[in-house]
């Protein structure tokens, strides 16, 4: 038996929203440096060595190598959180993008360990073996570079998707800033011992600028930027209230905040300065307005570091990085509107909910939880309902069906959400949830012939 309540009230006018661009000219760009990187490789002696087979062997690992290097701080600048790149693609593509060069980078790396030792071998007439101690141990950098294919290695372990769902999200982070480690620890040994580096002018401008470029946006925008608005705004914690179980709302007070250039539906990384929490950072969703004085966000006890929100005293000092998302007023159309929220996936939408220009009854909330006591802002909600004209429905109950974004007893994802939207096709739809949950509701509104540039989604997930 599934449980709705329903809510609707008067009409509102309605604005059209900027859209934000997006072609691909990032991936282009990307591309490219692979391009870039096949022909300073091919300038050099790299396809005269082709005509001999150990030699061969050597210089395909070396472009293996070349090309993982490449790719490696192509991953490093894709999570610098550059804003107008973050603006322009959103952290979804970006972080799919990042995974996928990830990847591929380290078995590319893999291919130029196990390309390279033979080929050196063969050519000294050096057993494998040996060969590979020798490596590691006479040539300049190749130390420094075990150990940083080392990190990568466990970089790369835990961010496979089986390790992730066994790790805390707190131990995840720190490991996965490895990353840098390891990207460091390469730079040394394609200084020194890189035939394509150390030979040529252009391979050593194109090299040098590369590091440059990804260093320089870690610090200016992974270190200077959160720490000039965190020194600018000096956010503070101004009081910590319950909301539903386990859920707390944290409710945060700063200077000029109006001129933080935040809006409804972003994010933040979020470090709380006591106890345990100042130490790793935290992505929470605004869940109101920001105001020119305040902003809220709300939490669920997931984990240690969210668990210790319901402790937070007034007072406390906050470091900030952000805003980030893409989840904003920018993405609504003049089309009606219907959002699909499941558990804390409701604060940036219930932001947006307040925030959007919409007439009333051309705004839809679907909202999932397990029970009635599990619902987080529904006085709220209903005042929206009543001076906006927002139709929500509470979807309430156990999990349904495997792969279903609804409660059990309907019987058709589909047909449920036509049924529940009837003009579901004609209407922008934001969603936001758990990653599973979300791409249920995802294929529930693409079969309901919603177009692909009319969802809008924030994926709940690490």
């Amino acid at each position: 038996m599934t449980t709705t309540t329903t809510t609707r009230v008067v009409r509102l006018s309605v604005g059209k929203g900027a859209r934000p661009w997006g072609p691909d000219v990032l991936g282009a760009a990307l591309a490219s440096t692979v391009v870039v990187v096949v022909v300073l490789w091919a300038r050099g002696s790299s396809l005269q060595d082709l005509t001999g087979w150990w030699t061969g062997v050597t210089s395909i690992g070396r472009l293996a190598g070349l090309v993982s290097s490449d790719l490696l701080l192509v991953q490093v600048l894709l999570m610098a959180r550059v804003p107008w790149i973050e603006r322009a693609y959103g952290q979804d593509r970006l972080a799919r993008w990042h995974r996928l060069a990830g990847f591929t980078s380290f078995n590319l790396m893999l291919a130029h360990i196990a390309l390279t030792t033979p080929g050196y071998a063969g050519s000294a007439r050096t057993p494998v073996l040996r060969q590979a101690w020798m490596l590691a141990t006479t040539y300049p950098g190749m130390l420094l570079a075990t150990a940083g294919t080392a990190a990568l290695v466990m970089v790369v372990a835990t961010s496979i998707l089986a390790a992730r769902r066994r790790l805390r999200y707190e131990s995840w982070h720190l490991l996965h800033l490895y990353a840098y480690l390891g990207a460091g620890l390469a730079l040394p040994h394609q200084l020194w011992t890189g035939a394509d580096f150390t030979a040529a002018p252009a391979a050593r401008l194109y090299w040098w600028s590369a590091y440059g470029l990804c260093a320089g946006a870690v610090v200016v925008f992974r270190l200077g930027l959160p720490a000039w608005r965190t020194v600018r705004h000096r956010i503070t914690v101004a009081a910590v209230v319950p909301e539903a179980p386990g859920v707390h709302s944290v409710y945060l007070r700063g200077r000029d905040l109006h001129r933080l250039g935040v809006r409804a539906g972003q994010f933040f990384q979020w470090r709380f300065l006591t106890g345990t929490c100042w130490s790793r950072a935290h992505p929470y969703s605004l869940s109101a307005a920001p105001r020119r004085d305040t902003l809220r966000i709300t939490v669920k006890s997931l984990g240690d570091g969210s668990r210790d929100i319901a402790a937070l005293r007034p007072g406390t000092r906050v470091l900030i990085e952000g805003p980030y998302g893409r989840l904003t007023a920018d993405r609504h159309t003049a089309r009606p509107v219907t959002m699909i929220a499941s558990g804390i996936g409701i604060t940036p939408l219930r932001a947006l909910l307040e925030d959007l220009p919409y007439a009333p009854g051309d705004a839809v909330l679907l909202y999932r939880a397990r029970s009635d006591a599990d619902l987080v802002f529904r006085d709220e909600l209903n005042r929206l309902a009543a001076v906006r004209g927002v139709r929500v429905v509470y979807l309430l109950g156990p999990r349904g069906r495997d792969g279903s974004w609804l409660p059990a007893g309907w019987d058709d994802d589909t047909t449920a959400l036509r049924h529940l939207v009837p003009d579901i096709a004609r209407q922008d739809v934001f969603v936001c949830g758990p990653a599973g949950w979300t791409q249920a509701a995802l294929r529930a509104a693409k079969r309901a012939r919603v177009p692909g540039d009319h969802i809008h989604l924030e994926r709940f997930t690490w």
